[in-house]
């Protein structure tokens, strides 16, 4: 009698880190993020729990695939005229695109980083805050912004601070193309702009 052949392990379809994020998305839009069961994502999927656990150690890792769509959508290609831009009109396109690519989750977003910031979940709290360092090294990088010493350290404080700021209008921003989020980081990047100037001016300014 043949040997009875073991069964073969069904391989996970292509694009599965995606689609963990997207149906993980979906749920929550329908239950809201706090409730969302890795266990009921991977039944939508008709994987197994163990396959996501491979891939996300948890349901935070996925919120942070999420949060990394953001950061590669304002890192993206930009005009070849690009440095010819005004520092903050850069500045102003690049947190924009990491707005608009969060946009059409705000809801959920904003839940996630609501629940990273639950008073249980302290092991969430220092990785914010170096994401949130990452993000703004990246975004001075991507932006051309080259200065070193004083001025790299204001400069760094300062997006930190008006990118948290931002970050507080648009969790709350229901207007027509996040219009609020737009005229709050102009003005703001205005404002820092000008206070740059002033405080950095060069010999014989």
């Amino acid at each position: 009698m043949a040997a009875k052949q073991p069964a073969r392990k069904r391989k996970p379809p292509a694009g599965i880190e995606k689609r963990i994020v997207d149906t993980a998305l979906e749920e929550a839009e329908r239950v809201g993020w706090s409730e969302v069961q890795l266990s009921s994502v991977a039944a939508r999927l008709d994987i197994s729990l163990a396959e996501i656990e491979s891939r996300f150690r948890d349901k935070d890792a996925v919120a942070n695939a999420l949060f990394d769509r953001a950061w590669q959508a304002m890192l993206q290609p930009v005009a070849d005229d690009f440095a010819d831009w005004r520092a903050q009109d850069r500045l102003f396109f690049l947190l924009m695109r990491w707005f608009d690519a969060l946009a059409p989750h705000r809801t959920v977003a904003v839940e996630m980083l609501q629940d990273k910031l639950y008073p249980s979940h302290p092991h969430h709290w220092v990785p914010m805050i170096f994401n949130l360092s990452r993000t703004i090294h990246w975004l001075r990088d991507a932006a051309l912004l080259d200065a070193g010493g004083r001025r790299r350290q204001v400069e760094e404080i300062g997006l930190s601070g008006l990118f948290l700021a931002t970050l507080r209008v648009w969790a709350r921003d229901d207007s027509d193309g996040q219009a609020r989020t737009r005229d709050y980081l102009e003005t703001r990047l205005s404002r820092a702009d000008r206070l740059m100037a002033r405080w950095f001016r060069g010999p014989g300014d």
